[in-house]
């Protein structure tokens, strides 16, 4: 927020008091956002217990009536989580105020690797013969061993940790000393960090709701509703907040930025709508550079270009991204503060060329017996052009800019040069409603942006990049059905930045997430990256494959 500083009094007495007002005030509009969340989340409660009791007295009428409570079931999780979200937050603002308030086939087998050296081996060992199993003799000597391992698996176990504090008191002046009590990740909480983590990584890396959760904990001994769960993963959020915000700065503080979006089923009364999620990655690797790769996500309630204008209002750079309209303000010459570079994905244009030259697909409706579709031959020609061009690209990748550009100016600017010629010949032959001419007008119209990469080492081909980070939220939208309120979608944007960011370093979200939790509270801000995933080392047991 902009502050006039005109306005400001000269008095230092004034100044403090005009500071500890708007502090005040801040603390009064988180209290009274938590009163109302606590209002809306019990509300929801009475219509669950109400709707319940209905089908207990009149019976189940339909299968709707059904999921209409698994509905609302959802919606009160989700109303959970938000009021412990706000109650902490008005903990904080009133503490930052100093007040008191509060087909058949023969599947081919991989080969066998030998297990990871950090798993720990429990030695079995089995008696070997008395006697000879061929003349009976018993004058035997061992002559080694052979080995056979067989990876296993224990069923996770919890325990209560009880931080025995003593109390000692002193001879000559009787004073009692103790131990100050061990530091909490959540106020009042029982939950370890390592407990949050496994909770937030099932709900929003794994996909699995927090009713499902609490049936596995009650099947393991551990009672833990779900009003409980909701609460854990709203502090959990509220703690690490800060590290989203680290990480939003820095994705774009970078030189080139990714974008794409999704659709994500919230639901709505009686109902789901379909809102969007938005990732925006930044990923130096490709040129060699030296930012970390980390990505951000964001919620929005429709598709409105105005979302993507605000998330990159203060950003200036390169943008890669689809032919989305609501783009088209941003690439403005006059943009403050500072133009936004378009660099269009060849992906995108190949995949419209594909799909009328699917070759493969046709094949296999053939061997179906169904009737083969249609192969366009200029789009065939097109992937077969667009493909020479990738694979130069598979050659460089990695090496720095300077490098990529020399090697784009020799090999590809020809065969970009070629495709422009061709097409355009092409295209002047083909009505404007042929399949194959729309896909031709899509880089035709924009080939400034499609050939920019041959001016700049660090603009990517494609923007595979967005696409491999906005995948693991796809392929969770079978398991979790919607989300269920904007509030629920932002927390699970906020929780997507983080993890994903993880994975694009190659270690295990998981753990990283029980370790930051149990450090970020009295890490110092302006050291707080040292905890980001680029610089955490857990040990090999915390590391895992990074995506191409």
């Amino acid at each position: 927020m902009d502050i006039d500083l005109a306005a400001l009094p000269d008095d230092v007495a004034a100044l403090k008091a005009a500071l500890a007002q708007r502090d005040s005030a801040k603390a009064d509009a988180a209290a009274a956002q938590a009163e109302r969340s606590d209002i809306a989340a019990y509300i929801a409660h009475l219509k669950l217990q109400i709707e319940k009791l209905k089908r207990t007295i009149y019976g189940p009428r339909a299968e709707r009536t059904a999921r209409l409570l698994d509905q609302m079931e959802f919606e009160l999780e989700e109303l959970e989580t938000t009021a412990s979200e706000d109650e902490l937050r008005a903990e904080q603002e009133a503490a930052k105020a100093r007040t008191t308030s509060v087909a058949g086939f023969t599947r081919k087998r991989p080969s066998r690797q030998p297990f990871p050296d950090h798993l720990p081996r429990e030695r079995i060992v089995l008696p070997g013969p008395d006697t000879c199993t061929c003349c009976g003799g018993k004058r035997l000597a061992k002559l080694g061993e052979t080995v056979t391992e067989t990876l296993e698996s224990i069923p996770r176990q919890h325990k209560v940790l009880q931080y025995v504090r003593e109390k000692f008191t002193c001879r000559d002046c009787e004073t009692i000393s103790q131990t100050p009590a061990p530091f909490h990740v959540i106020p009042r909480a029982f939950a370890g960090p390592s407990l949050l983590a496994m909770i937030a990584y099932e709900k929003f890396g794994q996909h699995q709701p927090l009713n499902r959760q609490s049936e596995r904990f009650a099947r393991e001994g551990v009672p833990l509703s779900v009003s409980t769960l909701a609460d854990l993963v709203g502090a959990a959020c509220v703690a690490l907040a800060p590290a989203f915000k680290h990480l939003e700065a820095l994705v774009f503080a970078a030189e080139r930025v990714h974008g794409d979006d999704t659709t994500v089923p919230v639901l709505a009364r009686g109902k789901t709508d379909i809102a969007r999620a938005w990732v925006y990655v930044r990923d130096d690797r490709p040129f060699g550079g030296a930012g970390p790769p980390c990505a951000v996500f964001y919620y929005s309630r429709d598709r409105s270009g105005i979302h993507p204008q605000t998330h990159l209002a203060q950003y200036s750079g390169i943008f890669q991204a689809d032919a989305y309209g609501g783009y088209n303000k941003l690439y403005e010459a006059n943009r403050l503060p500072g133009p936004i570079i378009e660099a269009s994905c060849w992906a995108h244009a190949r995949r419209k060329f594909f799909e009328l030259a699917d070759i493969a697909s046709n094949a296999k409706r053939k061997a179906q017996g169904r009737k083969p579709a249609f192969v366009a031959p200029m789009a065939l020609a097109a992937v077969q052009r667009i493909d020479a061009i990738f694979e130069i690209e598979r050659a460089i990748s990695g090496k720095l800019a300077a490098e990529r550009l020399a090697a784009r100016q020799e090999h590809s600017v020809p065969l970009v040069a070629d495709l422009e010629t061709w097409m355009r010949a092409e295209r002047a032959k083909l009505s404007r409603h042929n399949d194959v001419a729309k896909a031709m007008d899509y880089m035709l119209t924009r080939w400034a942006s499609f050939s920019r990469f041959l001016s700049d080492g660090r603009i990517c081909l494609s923007n595979n990049a967005a696409e491999r980070a906005i995948r693991s939220l796809a392929l969770g939208r079978r398991n979790w059905l919607f989300a269920g309120s904007d509030r629920g979608g932002q927390r699970a944007a906020m929780m997507y930045s983080l993890i994903t960011t993880a994975k694009m370093n190659g270690i295990d979200p998981q753990a990283w997430l029980a370790d930051i939790l149990a450090r970020i509270a009295d890490h110092p801000a302006h050291r707080l990256g040292e905890l980001m995933p680029w610089n955490w080392t857990g040990g090999p047991a915390a590391t895992v494959p990074c995506a191409a």
